[in-house]
């Protein structure tokens, strides 16, 4: 497979291009405060939406327990994160699966390490937490780790991506042996070529393992920078950062539809690619990127009222 030169927006769309070839079944995130902002999940997405509950450090495993109840009593697939540094041990981790399974009917999680500098407890990374064997013994159907396009200075502080490539091929290994339904859900970036250029080399490297990419919902540009920044976005942040001269367009919000669309000439000529779906990272709200999502995928919305 080789890269292709993308089309523009315009481009793309004078041929007609679909872009809910690649935005279906795509997922979205939330945290209890954001969906406390939302009186129903329903009037604005699909039933069936896999929705993950992002856990900070911080937020008490009630709040996570009650919104993953509430959305999976709404026709939500709901898949809490479980980040292994802030989890204090086994026990806690065998708790948390039991909540989340006694009193929302959760069967599927992100396991990844955590956005904190210092483990809280016995863990500090998603292998840890994955050969505790507590997902297989509780019957878990989906366990999705993370993977960096970009690679990750908090894995790799001195540059390059051998630590995250180790850790991928543990990831990798361990869906080899288990009968788990695994797939990497990516940091967000905003540009197509350093995307498919990670893509194509795990393929070539023997991967299997599909990627559910993630892409930052519609934001106001500083609001974009920032988080980009914050969560460590590589080289495609020069994207932003050549937006962020031109001052016409300072003040008006930045969407992802010119990186869809690349990803989208690129699967329709590449259909085997491990790019399977798109995950959205609400940046600029639930709702405005619910919004952007189902203009461009044509989703349909269930009747809350008849719901």
């Amino acid at each position: 497979m080789a890269l292709l030169p993308f089309r523009t927006k315009a481009a793309a769309q004078s041929e007609g291009l679909d872009l809910s070839a690649v935005l279906a079944g795509a997922s979205i995130e939330v945290m209890p405060r954001t969906a406390e902002k939302v009186e129903d999940f329903r009037a604005i997405l699909p039933t069936g939406t896999r929705v993950y509950i992002a856990h900070i450090d911080g937020t008490p495993i009630d709040d996570m327990v009650a919104t993953a109840k509430r959305i999976s009593g709404e026709g939500f697939d709901v898949m809490p994160h479980f980040p292994a540094r802030i989890i204090k041990d086994e026990a806690t981790l065998a708790d948390w699966i039991a909540r989340y399974q006694g009193e929302a009917d959760v069967k599927q999680g992100l396991i990844l390490a955590g956005g904190v500098d210092a483990p809280k407890g016995d863990f500090h990374s998603s292998m840890q937490l994955l050969e505790t064997g507590l997902f297989d013994k509780a019957g878990f159907e989906c366990l999705h780790v993370a993977g960096h396009p970009e690679g990750n200075k908090d894995i790799d502080p001195n540059g390059g991506d051998a630590v995250v490539m180790d850790a991928l091929q543990w990831k990798q290994d361990f869906s080899n042996r288990t009968d788990a339904k695994m797939a990497l859900a990516t940091q967000f970036a905003f540009e197509a070529d350093p995307i498919i250029a990670w893509a194509e080399r795990l393929q070539t490297e023997g991967f299997t393992l599909p990627i559910h990419l993630g892409i930052a919902g519609p934001a106001k540009l500083q609001t974009m920078i920032k988080f980009a920044i914050a969560c460590g976005v590589g080289p495609s942040l020069r994207v932003l950062q050549r937006r962020a001269k031109d001052v016409t367009k300072l003040v008006l919000p930045f969407e992802p539809t010119d990186l869809v669309s690349d990803l989208a000439t690129y699967k329709a000529a590449n259909p085997n690619s491990l790019i399977e779906q798109m995950h959205i990272f609400p940046l600029g709200g639930i709702k405005t990127s619910a919004t952007w999502l189902n203009t461009h995928n044509g989703s349909k919305i269930a009747s809350v009222a008849s719901a």
